[in-house]
């Protein structure tokens, strides 16, 4: 079974289809009927449940059916619309993700026209304003509910750096008045994997069995950890140059604390981002080439070695990653316009 005849299934329950004013039905799908309303849609389920999964399938004749899980009962919400037809302009207070299972898929976020493709996937902050199209083809997508609580278990789970980690913590978490959103395009090498995850997600959401919650945590965790790796994203001006520094600050706290090893394949290996981003970064933020860079923050610790410790050159050259005493002597003369020695003997006295 693929994730499309998943979501279909659980949207195809005949036996136990809501009526039209059932009260959850402006929950799953809420139609416009106001221009300036703006609804905040809060978080749909018990304090324990932290993620939910909400489910669309539209067909050629302009009908939604709609399911969300975890669920007591497997059910079906059926809402028949008209082209050009909208849910009411909202935000939520949870992170939503949601990703083209089929078909295409059209939002208003912030005011701007979105289309979505089979593929995509759309990271939502909890304070951003906007409002679904309806869609005008058939199309399958699913959204995924995220509790605040949990989101930043996840970016806190990530061990290993990622791009991905490091713009939304700071900006979904923190910097509540950006109102961020975040679309994620598929690259050449993402394969299935994706749908993969989502697939077992939303299998382990609608059975709901003992320890579901930990396995789909896991699998949250791991969706975000594709995301920062196989998935490309743009960023309005303003949201690069903020990525940027948060980039800057991650690379320079790693270069600190690798100084005396640390290479450009290890900072590749580590953000997930081309060599040459890494001149071009620092190069931006400093004015120094990488090698300046990491000379420098060499040297401030051979300085500060030699003001504060009683180990011989030969052993502070050493440990600040210089094997060659005689290039420590000439690159520290360099800098400091005298030898180690006489910066020692200055510093003593």
């Amino acid at each position: 079974m693929t994730l499309t005849d998943l979501c279909l299934s659980l949207t195809s329950h005949a036996e136990n289809v809501l009526p039209k004013n059932h009260r959850l039905g402006p929950r799953l799908i809420c139609p416009e009927y106001s221009k300036s309303v703006q609804e905040v849609k809060t978080y749909p389920l018990l304090k324990q449940e932290r993620l939910f999964a909400l489910c669309w399938n539209s067909d050629a004749h302009k009908n939604l059916y709609a399911s969300m899980c975890p669920s007591p009962e497997p059910f079906c919400y059926h809402y028949e619309y008209s082209s050009g037809d909208k849910t009411q302009l909202h935000t939520h207070d949870y992170i939503e993700l949601g990703y083209v299972v089929s078909g295409e898929f059209r939002q208003k976020i912030l005011g701007k026209d979105i289309t979505f493709r089979q593929g995509d996937l759309c990271l939502i902050d909890k304070n951003c304003l906007h409002q679904d199209y309806l869609m005008e083809t058939p199309a399958t997508i699913l959204f995924l509910g995220i509790a605040n609580d949990m989101f930043t278990e996840i970016m806190d789970g990530n061990i290993t750096a990622q791009k991905i980690i490091m713009f939304l913590k700071p900006a979904l978490l923190k910097q509540k008045d950006l109102q961020q959103y975040l679309h994620f395009r598929p690259d050449s090498n993402t394969g299935t994997e994706m749908e993969d995850c989502l697939y077992t997600l939303l299998s382990e959401l609608s059975n709901n069995n003992i320890g579901s919650r930990h396995i789909c945590k896991g699998l949250l965790m791991r969706i975000f950890h594709i995301l920062g790796t196989k998935y490309e994203f743009s960023l309005s001006k303003e949201q690069r140059k903020t990525m940027n520094w948060l980039v800057f600050e991650e690379v320079s706290e790693y270069i600190r604390h690798h100084f005396t090893s640390v290479t450009i394949r290890d900072l590749s290996n580590t953000f997930h981002f081309q060599e040459d981003y890494f001149n071009r970064l620092i190069k931006n933020k400093t004015g120094m080439t990488y090698s300046a860079y990491v000379q420098k923050i060499r040297l401030e610790k051979a300085e500060q070695l030699l003001g504060t410790s009683s180990k011989t050159i030969e052993e502070i050259a050493e440990a600040v990653g210089y094997h060659n005493k005689g290039y420590f002597y000439k690159i520290f003369q360099e800098q400091y316009k005298m030898t180690p020695s006489q910066y020692r003997k200055i510093s003593y006295n």
